[in-house]
């Protein structure tokens, strides 16, 4: 990352009754290419009485991506999918026109300690797909890509890169990589990348240009085409991206839109429970977040 445009903290948000560190959006970068929302959970040690619940909620206009390194979920969706996300898999659901889902700790582990600790994160949709039919995804970690480069370890979760493809089924022109060394040495990746470009560290450290960065920093490139940097001992990285959209998106709490008129639709209609249920969690869910009074 020889050309750093813009350093993001890790800042602390709540799902519910977890907290998690928010990278995206930022109030002075919005979006990484198609990526719109990036939160960091853990790594966080639940007890015998404590779950990962986050209630039954919707979605319009966007894919979610759940991608974990340790612990597991069970996914539900009004879709009628249900499937336990383990470490090293892709959880894709697409949004479209609108879905609902639930992220809860599966049944067989309620009653145990248990470690949570992943990436969960929005890919926002081209404009003309943003009312598609909803869809669901889920990719079994063998079948990601993974390969090596003399020391260096690469995972192509989603996109393409490297020419090289992920079997996740993307709407736009992006790449999400991870990447880790054991020892010190450079990289240079820049002829592989296109549009924009972040560098999360999640572990260990990099160094650009004389300066070191450490674990909770998300670095914006000003121009992807010039990723080089020089990557420690023992550090994971995540590089994503690619070609931004021509058009503005608004978020307005789990909607993501080009249209305030769409997320306004899917707003009320979340009020009055007009989305499609899920079978078997149909009773609870996460309600339209009050305004904060001043």
């Amino acid at each position: 990352m020889s050309n750093i445009k813009l350093i993001i903290e890790e800042r602390a948000a709540s799902i519910g009754k977890f907290m998690v560190g928010r990278l995206l959006p930022f109030r002075q970068k919005r979006m990484v290419g198609p990526f719109i929302y990036i939160d960091h959970m853990g790594p966080v040690k639940l007890s015998e009485r404590e779950n990962f619940d986050v209630l039954p909620h919707p979605h319009i206009g966007l894919s979610t991506l759940t991608f974990l390194f340790e612990g597991s979920i069970m996914h539900r969706d009004a879709l009628g999918n249900e499937v336990e996300i383990k470490p090293g898999a892709v959880n894709w659901m697409t949004a479209g026109k609108g879905i609902v889902h639930s992220e809860r700790t599966p049944e067989y582990l309620r009653h145990s300690q248990l470690y949570m600790h992943g990436l969960q994160i929005w890919v926002a949709l081209p404009k003309e797909l943003e009312q598609m039919e909803p869809e669901f995804f889920h990719i079994e970690a063998e079948h990601i890509p993974k390969w090596t480069e003399g020391d260096l370890q690469f995972k192509l979760v989603a996109g393409e890169a490297f020419g090289r493809k992920s079997p996740v089924p993307v709407y736009s022109k992006l790449f999400m990589l991870e990447i880790k060394s054991k020892k010190t040495q450079s990289i240079n990746i820049g002829d592989q990348l296109y549009g924009e470009s972040g560098l999360y560290i999640l572990e260990g450290a990099i160094e650009s240009e004389g300066n070191v960065y450490g674990p909770k920093q998300l670095l914006v490139a000003k121009d992807s085409t010039l990723c080089e940097f020089t990557i420690q001992e023992n550090s994971t990285i995540y590089i994503f991206g690619g070609v931004p959209f021509p058009e503005e998106r608004f978020i307005d709490w789990n909607f993501v839109s080009s249209s305030k008129e769409l997320i306004e639709e899917a707003k009320q209609k979340w009020k009055v429970q007009l989305f499609s249920k899920i079978e078997g969690d149909e009773i609870e869910f996460i309600p339209y977040p009050s305004p904060i009074k001043k």
